[in-house]
């Protein structure tokens, strides 16, 4: 008998709760200027999820198959701690990596029907850059086992919500692309291109040769 009446108490509250609201629905015209400034508020939104994807667009570059991506150079800082040169067309940037050995990811795109017979370009984006030691407990240790070189603002991430697209392939196709593990040695460089195999990274000196050869 308790949770019964108490059970009528609260359905008697919220009967009030109603009748205060429909009198006041009643009262006035404010529906129209309320469903008007919400639909406002709406657009304004979609518009700024809009202008949030046209920016994570921004961050994929044209994709050629044959021609480098980028290239990567190691310069030692420590034991087993390395600078890493970041060369992407004109843009140049420096992160820190550990271990023995790298592995870099990319995100491809690629368009298809009527989006690919009118020129569309496919494009791409570093993503990751790991390193791994190959000593398990010193991985395990590891301050700085992988780097992200691209990052979407704001969880607008339309990569990943076209990977979910059940419509997407029909125009686009999402592709994760990687470079398995290589080694890493002071003074080597890498240079990164898109086979039609896949990913493909070559050495682009002589340290990168050796280090390939001791490996």
């Amino acid at each position: 008998m308790q949770y019964l009446g108490l059970a009528v108490v609260v359905g008697f509250i919220a009967l009030l709760t109603a009748l205060i609201a429909a009198r006041m629905l009643a009262a006035g015209h404010w529906l129209l200027g309320w469903l008007r400034g919400t639909l406002g508020m709406l657009v304004l939104a979609l518009a700024g999820l809009v202008g949030l994807i046209a920016w994570d667009v921004t961050t994929y570059q044209p994709l050629t198959l044959g021609a480098p991506l980028a290239s990567l150079t190691f310069q030692a800082d420590g034991r087993q701690r390395y600078q890493v040169r970041v060369e992407e067309g004109r843009q140049v940037r420096f992160v820190t990596l550990e271990g023995d050995l790298w592995q870099l990811d990319v995100r491809a795109l690629h368009w298809r029907g009527i989006a690919n017979l009118i020129g569309l370009e496919p494009g791409y984006r570093l993503e990751k850059l790991s390193g791994r030691y190959l000593a398990v407990e010193q991985q395990d240790k590891a301050h700085h086992p992988q780097v992200a070189l691209g990052r979407s603002w704001g969880d607008v991430d339309f990569w990943a919500w076209l990977q979910h697209c059940q419509c997407a392939p029909l125009v686009l196709e999402t592709q994760p692309r990687r470079v398995s593990y290589l080694p890493i040695s002071d003074g080597a460089k890498y240079s990164i291109e898109m086979a039609p195999t896949g990913l493909l990274a070559k050495p682009a000196n002589a340290a990168a040769e050796q280090a390939m050869k001791d490996w």
